[in-house]
């Protein structure tokens, strides 16, 4: 399965390739007609999403699917997600204390694939007062063992493993060839 994955992209237009793609995964801070635009350029039939902290709160339009805390399955892996980041500051959509976001994932089922803006905390952080971590997505990795954890917001393109799982980090767009998954 081919997937394409973005995250973080200032544009308020599509300015990638174009190309074939069998998911298009979005891992928020970006606007809505950059993820439609750019899954019309990329053919995908089908289209995932969480939200990012630089995002509105209102409802993705038909047809992304919105994954916060839901599970959706395709080409016989399930895809998972989590919105958001830490509240860094007093007001925002999608800030959420740390024990927020552990009690949104504690009963978490397991997925395959697992979408966040968010990384987990000491993987990809960027040691400063906004791009800190989930603890949460530590204690889910290590629960749950996703395969695969795609993540925004640190604005770097990296890749860790953390036990059994690929850690990815996306800023801006990145084209992933899953094999092996399903």
């Amino acid at each position: 399965m081919k997937l394409l994955v973005l995250a973080d992209i200032d544009d308020l237009h599509w300015r990638g390739p174009r190309g074939r793609a069998d998911l298009l995964l979005a891992l928020g801070d970006m606007d809505d007609a950059v993820i439609l635009e750019a899954a019309e350029a990329w053919r995908c039939p089908a289209v995932f999403a969480v939200k990012g902290n630089h995002d509105s709160d209102t409802p993705f339009p038909a047809p992304i699917l919105d994954l916060h805390l839901r599970v959706a399955e395709r080409g016989g892996l399930r895809f998972g997600g989590l919105n958001g980041c830490w509240q860094y500051k007093p007001r925002g959509s999608f800030l959420y204390y740390q024990e927020e976001a552990e009690e949104f994932l504690s009963s978490f089922p397991a997925v395959d694939v697992f979408l966040s803006h968010n990384s987990p905390r000491r993987v990809h952080d960027r040691e400063d007062e906004v791009h800190t971590g989930f603890t949460a997505l530590n204690a889910y990795i290590g629960r749950a063992r996703p395969r695969l954890l795609l993540h925004g917001h640190q604005h770097q393109e990296r890749e860790t493993r953390v036990g059994e799982t690929r850690v990815i980090s996306v800023y801006g767009w990145k084209v992933i060839e899953l094999t092996g998954l399903g």
